[in-house]
């Protein structure tokens, strides 16, 4: 069955009117101001007719049935499918972007998938999915839509998940973590020249987001580092951020360290040593984080989830396959009884390492 044409353009809400005759986008810390018909570095929130409108919504690049490790998110659900789309564009300009065919592009054609928020929860049901993940470009720049795909979500009670580098404003943020159960947040860096000079944006806001998730929030969230050499990678950044997220997040919050592989805009740069993910973890593990890992290699040790208080392990991986499952019902530690951080079913999922690419024509309602 074809999907019905959507209204792909709508308004939004995040917006004020300048005296000199812009508009101000209020969505993300860039303020960007538009004249009338100008669009915003993300591309996809436009000034027309004197107010800020999405013009993306209901238009994807494409929807796919990935294990929700993928994301990565390593205590939401072990081993359960996820289904995962996103649409173009996005409000940073990082120069190592993996997703750069889709989170930098300027061309509709991209968006090849359309659906309506009821089918996309639909389909998710349908295809025994416990979450569905906005993610592949940052879902901060299409919030209306991602918020009506969770409040369609919620209804059938599927779980939404942001994979987001955090980059909104205290305006927009409440609405917006108000409908997400879960999220990975990439922290990209620990300085703020880092941000400034490969992503063109700035570092207090992600902070000042992960601390409101924290402390404001029963959203779940692990943290993703992608480690570039000769960028972010030093000890003394590592510890700096480590030690930042014990003292202002906790030591449950998981830290995901992740190898960089040339892209985009930065092929100069080698691929991540391995020896340098696992310098990482250990100073994570050292400075307090109790669930540290590794991620883009294969390292079963450094992809694992261990009891912090007695040092068994709990979940057991070989990239995305389960390999040992040692949580009580509750999520509790079947050695020691000491409870793990995180959201659990009861039993683990046996999704494993499938990927599964689907047009969600077929789910049309």
């Amino acid at each position: 069955m074809k999907t019905p044409a959507l209204q792909t353009v709508v308004p939004t809400r995040y917006w004020h009117p300048l005296e000199d005759g812009r508009i101000q986008c209020d969505l993300c810390p860039r303020a960007c101001k538009l004249k009338e018909g100008q669009q915003g570095l993300c591309f996809v929130r436009a000034n027309q007719d004197q107010q800020i409108v999405l013009t993306t919504y209901g238009r994807s690049s494409g929807f796919c049935v990935d294990p929700i490790e993928k994301k990565p998110l390593n205590h939401f659900l072990p081993g359960t499918p996820i289904l995962s789309f996103g649409t173009a564009g996005c409000n940073l300009a990082c120069k190592f972007c993996q997703n750069w065919d889709m989170s930098k592009s300027r061309e509709m054609d991209t968006l090849a998938d359309q659906a309506t928020p009821e089918t996309i929860a639909g389909a998710a049901h349908k295809l025994g999915c416990h979450s569905v993940a906005y993610t592949y470009n940052d879902p901060v720049i299409f919030h209306e839509y991602a918020i009506d795909v969770a409040k369609a979500c919620r209804k059938l009670d599927i779980k939404s998940v942001a994979v987001t580098a955090a980059y909104i404003s205290e305006t927009a943020r409440a609405e917006f973590f108000s409908q997400m159960d879960a999220a990975n947040v990439d922290l990209k860096a620990f300085n703020e020249n880092f941000y400034y000079k490969l992503t063109g944006g700035h570092l207090q806001p992600v902070l000042d987001t992960l601390r409101y998730l924290k402390h404001e929030t029963t959203v779940w969230f692990e943290l993703t580092t992608l480690l570039i050499p000769g960028e972010n990678d030093s000890e003394n950044e590592l510890e700096e951020m480590t030690q930042w997220v014990v003292e202002n997040l906790g030591p449950d919050v998981p830290m995901h360290f992740t190898a960089f592989h040339p892209d985009w805009k930065m092929l100069n740069k080698p691929p991540t040593p391995a020896r340098t993910l696992s310098m990482a973890r250990r100073i994570a593990i050292k400075n307090g984080v109790r669930y540290a890992y590794t991620g883009n290699v294969h390292d079963q040790q450094g992809a694992s989830t261990y009891c912090h208080n007695c040092g068994g392990t709990l979940i057991g991986r070989d990239w995305y396959i389960l390999s040992d499952w040692n949580l009580t019902a509750d999520g509790k530690c079947n050695q020691c009884g000491t409870a793990c951080a995180g959201v659990f079913a009861a039993q683990a999922g046996s999704w494993g390492a499938k990927r599964l690419p689907v047009r969600l024509r077929d789910f049309a309602v």
